[in-house]
């Protein structure tokens, strides 16, 4: 019991006290006003303490506790020195320093009644979960009901078992620092519930640290999640929410919805066909109806394409969605039209050559327009389009190196024109690749380069499956002099029946048919 006649605030105390640390007596008086605020007899608590710390805050706590430990001969309740000693002593360990503690207990009274015991356990237990440290500190800074709150033990207990402890220590964090505990209830329910619909165990932790676990999970019903796994199973739900977890994060009826149907209406309905876009890009879904229905729109008016026209670039490249309608779908689609091309070729370009709307001009297009107008493409012709469909599907780097290739091998630039004009795909080829069948025409065949001249897509031929098997095969009854053209332009099955009948007239012959 703590009296208001304490020893402590004695003559012949002060006297010692002064005598062991000498501090001023204005010093002395704030010390003692903690305990004579406290009414007689009134057992000393935590709660009584954190009341009793506002009236320390002037005098540095270290002080009180050196006077504690000094002055043994003082008549102090144990109970006293052992609270002082640990909640501030336990605290200190977690980071906080004594006025931070101070104000921690005075903020959040649930607190002061909370037993050591139980905020050591519950530390103990963020602590197995990852979440230690400087991590920890910001927790009980931002979310200090974690101390306390009864929903977090069950929470953790199955993060670390059923969970095994592989979510994220800073996801967890994130989830309880942005989270009012009583909406943690059900976590563990919800979570099964994507298991029982399909997700794979061993991907059901990259799910949940994948998204914002209060807005995917916490702060919807299990009727909610289940609403929305339903309506993407239409699509292929399960696989894009794995490669893409970020869609639990959204609300049905105002996100998702919405933004499946315009894809759904510009496809003429077929959710097939939907479903195709969703899986090969589910981040598409990011994306707002306003946002996605400004590309859909300027594709429509700018470029005069067709709804079925649009779906088929979005099918073929879905990434156009997260190109800049402005900075650089609108000026590509001019480029194109400047070079003489109608809705129709717009559209067979960039089902050919997509990337070019999301390529940086500064960084790419103009480099590549550079070297294309260098080697004698005019501006505004449609073989200028032609060139940089091709160059767009290789980099500056790799498109410099092929024209040094070329004229390394004594091809000119107007050569190089020619070939390309007549099969611009010679630009996008790897360099490396072209040497090796450059090398194989001419010290393997015995040809001379400027037979590129007229026909150039040799170079597309695969060297090994096509261009060496086949020459191969014909040298032995054709000879040397066979026309490169014929030889690989010929269909699969009509080569092999020419073989067939080659080798029945050798096998006559041996035979003396």
């Amino acid at each position: 019991m703590l009296a208001t006649a304490n020893p402590l605030f004695s003559s012949s105390s002060s006297s010692f006290l002064l005598q062991a640390t000498n501090p001023p007596s204005t010093k002395l008086l704030s010390l003692a006003t903690p305990f004579t605020i406290l009414p007689p007899h009134e057992k000393f608590t935590l709660a009584n303490f954190a009341k009793a710390s506002r009236f320390l805050a002037p005098v540095a706590f270290p002080v009180i506790k050196h006077l504690l430990v000094q002055c043994s001969c003082l008549d102090l309740p144990a109970i006293l020195q052992n609270e002082i000693g640990l909640i501030y002593s336990f605290f200190g360990e977690l980071g906080f320093n004594d006025k931070e503690t101070g104000l921690l207990l005075e903020q959040n009274p649930a607190l002061k009644f909370a037993s050591f015991d139980s905020i050591r356990a519950r530390v103990s237990l963020l602590e197995s979960a990852g979440i230690k440290g400087i991590e920890l500190h910001r927790l009980i800074s931002k979310g200090p009901d974690v101390l306390r709150a009864k929903e977090i033990d069950p929470f953790i207990h199955f993060v670390l078992n059923d969970l095994e402890g592989k979510v994220e220590p800073a996801q967890l964090r994130r989830l309880l620092v942005a989270t009012v505990p009583r909406f943690l209830t059900g976590f563990d329910e919800k979570v099964k519930l994507l298991i029982d619909h399909g997700i794979p165990r061993e991907k059901i932790v990259h799910v949940l640290n994948n998204v914002n676990l209060t807005k995917a999970l916490c702060l919807k019903s299990v009727e909610e999640i289940d609403k929305i796994v339903t309506f993407m199973s239409r699509f292929g739900g399960l696989d894009i929410i794995v490669r893409r977890p970020l869609i639990l994060n959204f609300d049905l009826d105002t996100q998702l919805i919405p933004r499946v149907e315009l894809l759904k209406e510009i496809s003429g309905g077929d959710e097939d066909a939907t479903g195709i876009v969703l899986r090969k890009l589910p981040a598409i879904l990011s994306y707002s109806v306003k946002h996605t229905g400004g590309h859909v729109e300027l594709f429509r008016s700018f470029a005069g394409l067709t709804d079925p026209q649009i779906f088929r670039i979005f099918s073929v490249f879905p990434n156009v969605v997260s190109a800049s309608k402005e900075r650089k779908l609108r000026p590509r689609i001019e480029f194109l039209k400047q070079c003489g091309l109608s809705s129709d070729e717009i559209f067979k370009f960039l089902t050919k050559a997509p990337v070019f709307l999301g390529l940086s001009f500064e960084d790419n297009l103009v480099h590549k327009l550079v070297v294309l107008v260098k080697i004698g493409y005019g501006n505004g012709t449609k073989e200028l389009a032609a060139a940089m469909g091709a160059a767009s599907r290789t980099s500056c780097e790799n498109l410099q190196n092929v024209i040094g290739l070329f004229l390394s091998y004594g091809l000119s630039y107007e050569d190089i024109l020619a070939m390309s004009k007549k099969h611009p795909q010679i630009l996008q080829y790897r360099c490396a690749a072209l040497e090796e069948k450059l090398e194989f025409l001419i010290e393997d065949m015995g040809r001379e380069v400027r037979e590129l001249l007229s026909f150039p897509a040799f170079l597309g031929y695969n060297l090994d499956e096509r261009i060496k098997h086949r020459y191969e095969v014909k040298k032995l009854t054709i000879g040397e002099g066979m026309s490169i053209n014929k030889l690989l332009t010929v269909s699969d099955d009509r080569f092999l029946k020419q073989k067939r009948k080659k080798k029945l007239v050798q096998k006559d012959n041996l035979n003396g048919g």
